[in-house]
C-alpha cells in the first residue's frame, strides 16, 4: 500500500491556481484509474484505488498548503506507512511547465507544503513528484505567480502533462522511478 498526496489549497476559487497542480495530478490519476469516490478523512479528501497491482490511498489535504502535514501525518500513521511509501505531487518553480522530476528526500526549497510535511513526519525522506510551473522571472512576483491561474494558452499542455503522469503512474506504483520519468518525458515531448 502507498499514500499518494496531491498538494493544493481547498478553496473552489483556487482550483486552477498553479499552486494546485498537485491536486490536479491526483484528481486525474484517481479518475483515470477508477478510484473510489472522495470522502472526508484525515483533514482531507481520500480516495482508494489500484494502480497497476499496487493499492494506492490518494489524499488531498484540506488544511491549506502551509499546513499539509496536519493531514499527511495522521494518514501515514493510520496506515502504518514508512516515508518511502509516500509520494507527494507538488508545484515546482524551478521547472518549466510540462516538465517533471522525481526525487526522494531533500529540502523544502521554500515550499511551505513540503516544509509542513517534513515537520509533521519528522523526516523529508519521502518521494516527491515535482511538477513544473515555471518561474515568473522576479522573486518579488513569485507569490502572485503560484497563486495565479494557469493561462488559457497553457491549458492544452497542462492537460497533456497531467494525462502523461496518470498514464505513467503504474511505473511509479511499482517503484520504477526512472522509467516513470522517461515515460512522462516521451508522452510530453511535443510540449513547448
Amino acid at each position: 500500500m502507498k499514500l499518494w498526496v496531491g498538494l493544493g489549497n481547498p478553496e473552489p476559487g483556487m482550483a486552477r491556481h498553479r499552486h494546485n497542480i498537485g491536486f490536479m495530478a491526483i484528481d486525474v490519476i484517481a479518475d483515470r484509474h477508477g478510484f473510489s469516490p472522495w470522502r472526508r478523512r484525515f483533514s482531507g479528501l481520500v480516495a482508494e484505488g489500484t494502480v497497476g497491482s499496487e493499492k494506492i490511498i490518494a489524499l488531498k489535504p484540506l488544511t491549506y498548503m502551509n499546513d499539509s502535514g496536519h493531514s499527511v501525518q495522521p494518514a501515514a500513521a493510520f496506515f502504518k506507512l514508512d516515508p518511502a511509501a509516500i509520494t507527494v505531487f507538488h508545484d515546482e518553480l524551478d521547472l518549466i511547465p510540462g516538465k517533471i522530476r522525481i526525487k526522494r528526500g531533500g529540502g523544502a526549497a521554500g515550499h511551505n507544503g513540503l516544509r509542513s510535511i517534513d515537520q509533521h513526519l519528522g523526516t523529508s525522506d519521502y518521494w516527491r513528484v515535482r511538477l513544473g510551473i515555471g518561474h515568473p522571472g522576479d522573486k518579488a512576483r513569485v507569490l502572485g505567480w503560484v497563486l495565479g491561474n494557469f493561462a488559457k494558452a497553457d491549458e492544452a499542455s497542462l492537460i497533456e502533462t497531467l494525462e502523461a503522469v496518470s498514464d505513467a503512474a503504474p511505473l511509479l506504483a511499482q517503484g520504477k522511478m526512472e522509467e516513470f520519468m522517461t515515460k512522462v518525458a516521451l508522452l510530453t515531448k511535443d510540449i513547448s
